[in-house]
């Protein structure tokens, strides 16, 4: 395992591991952006929901000083195929949720998580 710059892009390699191996306590420093638990449990149900159904295998966390990132993949080693980002600058803004497909784009964005996750989460439609 190599640890990356902390202001690296996530999306390049895994590096849910390297927030353990910086601060063995388990809790992020003050000055590094963190979903909280409700946001995190609405992105783990969908997650959950995700494997269960094949499409997705892997994930990575990253808490960042500007932003936090969980990355999805579909191998472990491939590049993420989405980014869900929580950047707090952009709060007052576009909104400081993002969802970033594996190219780059931004998929959708804005101050609602579950509007936000919208864009990635299939629900099963009636046939």
């Amino acid at each position: 395992m190599s640890l990356v710059s902390e202001d690296a892009d996530p999306s390049g390699s895994h590096a849910a591991a390297r927030g353990a191996a910086a601060n063995p306590s388990g809790h992020p420093s003050p000055n590094r952006v963190t979903f909280n638990r409700l946001e995190l449990n609405r992105i783990l149900d969908l997650y959950g929901r995700m494997v269960a159904d094949g499409e997705w295998r892997d994930y990575a966390i990253d808490f960042l000083r500007d932003r936090a990132v969980f990355s999805v993949f579909r191998r472990s080693s491939e590049v993420p195929i989405y980014r869900i980002e929580k950047d707090p600058r952009l709060a007052r803004k576009q909104g400081m949720y993002s969802v970033i497909s594996a190219t780059g784009l931004i998929l959708r964005r804005g101050h609602e998580l579950d509007r936000v996750l919208l864009a990635i989460d299939r629900k099963p439609a009636l046939v």
